[in-house]
This record gives structure tokens, C-alpha cells and sequence, in this order.
């Protein structure tokens, strides 16, 4: 006769569960408790925060913007936008024309600012068009908008007018276009191309998102008018970003505009993208280029840190090795310039590899 029993050492069947369900309410007690937690830290840090954080979108950068003397071999465009009439100034080349590049101005610059950035790209054979968004230089006013440095919804449609002007000229290349823009002009143009393959490449230098500047500004803003340092330094960036994103709601309501996410236009790329960066840029952190970068989708990118470099000076850092990174790049994706340019060498500055 067999005689069942306990086996020693194993617990029961019902022990076990019973083991199981306690576990289980523990780590569910422990979760419910990390959340309400959290949630305490993001409404105290909203409350306490929020005003500080909206004016970050609500308040003009003190950096002076250079601006530049007019060409007077430049064709004078006018083209309509959903708020009026914008000015431009079309380039051409200055050698057989090679392809055409859409020149995105920075923020309160003019549209004669492309011609001290392009002048090596119109003797390599590329015309360039420039042109001024609404409320900028002598573009219509839009008096229900007060452009800032962050790109809005007014600013791509602005963008993509340029673009349907030049795909509706006379001479427009049936292959598609290059971009290069300065600090917000590169922003926007991102955004552009992450929805019109008809841009072939994007190049840009010192362009920015929303998120990946605003999160790293949180946290030393914080700083300043909390003493909780433990508590700062442990809050995830998600949670910064939840308070971020709050304010970036109530600014736009204020402003009647949207705020776009660059860092969900350059997942959405494909096209090769050239991003250049101050390596001193103390208002866009090389920190924060690398994360923006990080993020493109494209498989053919390269990031270039100007050493010494602050915001929008690597022209001047760089002197003609920008000039030639920049034809270079553009005689790889837009004209037939590969076979005539030596390869692109890789120990000037920090240059990412191409991914």
C-alpha cells in the first residue's frame, strides 16, 4: 500500500499559491505607492513650476542675430502663405547648375543672410533660394502671430510655401531640392523633410527640438528655486517632461499655434542629413545636438561639433573646412559632385560616424 503525504522540504500546492498571491499584492502595494509618489513630485513641481516653465516659450533670446547686405544680382521673389505675401531672394549659381538649396533663416535674421553662408555652394554650381517667414524682415505681418525661437505650426506652413515655390517655378529641378538651415531655419527644415520626400537631403547647423532642450533646461531652472537637491537629481526625465509638455500646452493656447515635435520629424526621415553644432554653444548644448541626432532615422547622417564654436558661429570657427563640408556634402546627395571631391576627412572637429 502507497501512503501520500507532505514531502519534507516542499511546500504544499496551496502554500504555494497562497505565496504567490501574497508577492503579488506586495508588489502591486509597492507600485501603487511609486505612483502616487510620483505623481505628488509632478504635481508639486507642476504647481510650483509651471508659470517658470511657460515663460520659456513666451520670452525673446537676448543673442544679437546678424543680418546680411542685400545681392544685387539677386532675383526678388514674392510668393503667397496663408497669411500674406513673403519675400525672398533667388541665387543662382555661379557655375552650371548643379541642383538647388532652400536657404531657412534663423530667428530674426533677414534673407540676405544666405549669402555669406552659400557663397562657395553657388560657385560649386547650386542656387540658392532664401526667403523670410511672416513677421520677419520685409514679409507680410500676421498680427495674430508673435513669432519666438520655437517652431510652430506658422513657421512650417511658412516653409512648405517655399518649398511649392519652387517646385511650381519654371526651373525647378524635377529631382527635388536640398535644404540648409541655421538654428531654427534647420529646425523647420527638418520638419519639411520628414513629410516631402521631394527634399533630397537636409544639412543644418545648430538646430534644435522642443523636448531634448527644454527637459536638460528643467533640471537647472529647478535647481535654482528648489533646495530638494536629492529629489531633483533623481527625478526621471519623463517626469520633467510631463511638466514640460503642461507648459508647452497652456503657452500654445495662449499663442494660438502649435508647437511641433522635431524630435518625431527627425524619426521620420530618411534623407541624408548633415548636422553641424558649436562645440562651445552654450545655448544649445552639444549635449543637446547629440540627442536630436541620436533620434534622426536616417541611415546616411553625420554630426559635426565645431570646436570653440558657439551658437551659429561655426561658419566663423570653421572658415573654409565649413565651406567645403558643406559642398561636399551636397555634391554627394544632390549633384554630381562625388566624383570630383576627395573624400570627407574624419579628424576635423567631432564628426559622429555615418550611421
Amino acid at each position: 500500500m502507497v501512503v501520500c503525504g507532505p514531502v519534507p522540504g516542499v511546500l504544499p500546492v496551496g502554500d504555494v499559491v497562497w505565496w504567490g498571491v501574497e508577492v503579488l499584492q506586495v508588489l502591486a502595494l509597492l507600485t501603487l505607492v511609486v505612483a502616487l509618489f510620483l505623481f505628488a513630485v509632478h504635481l508639486y513641481y507642476r504647481v510650483k513650476f509651471l508659470d517658470h516653465v511657460i515663460r520659456i516659450f513666451e520670452e525673446k533670446p537676448l543673442f544679437i542675430v546678424p543680418k546680411g547686405a542685400p545681392d544685387p544680382g539677386a532675383e526678388d521673389v514674392r510668393f503667397p502663405t496663408e497669411a500674406g505675401m513673403l519675400r525672398g531672394c533667388y541665387l543662382a549659381a555661379r557655375a552650371a547648375r548643379r541642383g538647388v538649396i532652400l536657404f531657412g533663416l534663423e530667428f530674426g535674421s533677414n534673407r540676405w543672410a544666405a549669402v555669406q553662408y552659400c557663397a562657395k555652394l553657388r560657385d560649386a554650381g547650386y542656387d540658392v533660394f532664401a526667403f523670410e517667414p511672416r513677421n520677419q524682415g520685409e514679409s507680410d505681418r500676421d498680427d495674430s502671430y508673435k513669432p519666438l525661437q520655437w517652431v510652430t505650426d506658422k513657421d512650417l506652413a511658412d516653409m512648405t510655401a517655399a518649398v511649392a515655390y519652387l517646385k511650381d517655378r519654371p526651373d525647378a529641378p524635377a529631382d527635388g531640392i536640398g535644404v540648409l538651415g541655421v538654428s531654427k531655419g534647420g529646425s523647420v527644415g527638418l520638419l519639411v523633410a520628414a513629410d516631402d520626400p521631394w527634399v533630397k537631403c537636409v544639412a543644418t547647423d545648430g538646430a534644435y527640438a522642443t523636448y531634448t532642450t527644454m527637459v536638460p533646461y528643467m533640471r537647472r531652472w529647478v535647481s535654482i528655486y528648489s533646495s530638494r537637491k536629492w529629489l531633483q537629481a533623481n527625478m526621471p526625465d519623463w517626469l520633467y517632461g510631463t511638466i514640460g509638455s503642461a507648459a508647452i500646452r497652456e503657452a500654445a493656447d495662449r499663442r494660438a499655434v502649435r508647437f511641433l515635435s522635431v524630435e518625431r520629424a527627425v524619426k521620420r526621415m530618411r534623407q541624408p542629413l548633415l548636422m553641424i553644432h558649436g562645440g562651445a554653444d552654450t545655448y544649445i548644448k552639444p549635449a543637446m545636438a547629440e540627442a536630436l541626432f541620436a533620434r534622426a532615422g536616417s541611415r546616411d547622417k553625420a554630426l559635426w561639433l565645431v570646436p570653440q564654436a558657439k551658437h551659429n558661429q561655426a561658419l566663423h570657427a570653421a572658415g573654409d573646412e565649413y565651406h567645403r563640408r558643406l559642398t561636399a556634402f551636397f555634391g554627394r546627395h544632390l549633384g554630381p559632385l562625388a566624383e570630383t571631391l576627395p573624400p570627407e576627412p574624419q579628424d576635423s572637429g567631432r564628426l559622429a560616424p555615418v550611421m
